[in-house]
């Protein structure tokens, strides 16, 4: 069993590296809150950064929404830094030793383990969702790594996931937490994606820290709901606990030597949305509501093709799997997952990452499917989109999944 961090990757081309051309987060495909590019403009003649890891205003308002979420605890636990990459790249390297992580997971796992020559080990994920591992395929993982002389000690994972757009039921999060924490693991639980649920009356989303809060760090994109992209920023909650401390201290140590420092008018409109004044809240809603709709529509056509896919239930994509039409692919020349993402991104027109990039098999044909390009090209017909009761209705977006669908059913 080799580790994905240290020569156990795939091989892909020449010139579609696994780094360089690692895709990014789906994004919303709105136009910038004004509320939020106010706030901005007006913080747009502060020069200086950020001290590392944020200053005051930045750290209490991730407080406060941490607590809104169940999750209490002071400024002094908070570290946030320019976008997740960075951040999780401190926390890696501040930990040490060998990486776990599910299959398949975030795009920028793997490379960041490999970038500081931290094994990653990945685990299997259940047939119900990804971004958890399976408590049994855990267990076994750890045993391999440990007789292999290998040094596991942290797990990551995400409750609601990239790139399957699933929610984690309570349940498997609980046996997969127990089942590291008794092996002695820290878990660095990433809950970019927990303000973007489809229906968050009807799903549960545990955190891990819930419940191992001595165990548990805590990490947020905050791009991924409340911030635009260009925008980044990312924070995270350590344990209360004299481990935590030095792992945080361990992190801004990184973070220096980095020059990884949020800019001053981001943290200011950061610090804002984090707040969740009443125009953020509703852009995040909305904005859920609205992909909850397009994806839906996604994956209904996805299986109309004769493709399988778990139901999204967060996020602005869905994880396809095309294998039962590869038959029909291999006489177009598609035989693995990059020449999957090559031939659906030139049919669809927009990227269609395969699940290379995820840690999947490369033979598998599996690809993530974002909704950002069915709700409008134009701002405006996004915006138009924010606002409708019933976005499919709308001649755009309806002409869109119209062409999503032909393209998908040329398959079968």
């Amino acid at each position: 069993m080799g580790p994905a961090g240290r020569g156990g990757g795939h091989s892909v081309r020449e010139g579609h590296g696994p780094v360089r051309y690692g895709p990014p987060a789906p994004d919303p495909g709105l136009p910038v809150l004004p509320e939020l590019a106010g706030v901005l403009a007006a913080a747009a003649g502060c020069g200086a950064p950020e001290p590392t890891g944020g200053g005051s205003a930045l750290r209490r308002a991730a407080t406060s929404y941490w607590s809104r979420h169940g999750l209490h605890g002071g400024p002094e636990h908070v570290a946030a830094a320019p976008g997740a990459s960075s951040l999780l790249l401190a926390l890696i390297a501040a930990h040490g030793g060998d990486v776990l992580i599910p299959r398949p997971c975030p795009a920028t796992w793997i490379p960041q383990a490999r970038l500081l020559d931290s094994p990653a080990y990945q685990v299997p994920t259940p047939a119900e969702c990804g971004g958890v591992p399976d408590p049994y395929a855990l267990l076994e993982t750890i045993r391999r790594v440990r007789a292999e002389g290998g040094r596991p000690r942290l797990l990551l994972l995400s409750v609601a996931d990239d790139p399957t757009a699933t929610v984690a039921p309570p349940e498997l999060v609980r046996e997969a937490c127990e089942a590291a924490v008794a092996e002695g693991l820290h878990i660095v639980s990433d809950e970019t994606w927990r303000d973007t649920l489809h229906r968050p009356q009807d799903t549960v989303l545990l955190s891990p820290a819930e419940m191992c809060p001595d165990d548990v760090t805590v990490v947020c994109d905050l791009a991924g709901a409340l911030t635009p992209s260009a925008w980044p920023v990312a924070i995270a909650r350590f344990p209360d606990t004299v481990r935590g401390a030095a792992c945080h201290a361990r992190a801004l140590d990184v973070l220096t030597a980095l020059g990884a420092l949020v800019a001053v008018p981001v943290a200011v409109a950061a610090a804002h949305a984090l707040r969740g004044p009443d125009p953020v809240l509703d852009r995040v809603r909305r904005s859920a509501a609205l992909h909850a709709w397009v994806s839906a529509a996604a994956y209904h056509a996805v299986l109309a093709a004769g493709a399988l896919a778990r139901p999204p239930q967060a996020g602005r994509h869905l994880y396809a799997d095309l294998g039962p039409l590869r038959s029909r692919l291999a006489d177009r020349g598609v035989t693995d997952s990059l020449e999957l993402e090559e031939y659906l991104t030139e049919r669809l027109g927009t990227s269609a990452p395969g699940g290379h990039r995820f840690g999947d098999d490369l033979g598998a044909l599996r690809v993530r499917l974002g909704t950002e390009a069915l709700i409008g090209t134009t701002p405006e017909q996004r915006l138009e989109s924010l606002a409708a009761e019933r976005p499919l209705d709308l001649p755009h977006v309806r002409g869109a999944l119209n062409r999503f669908q032909a393209a998908l059913a040329d398959l079968r």
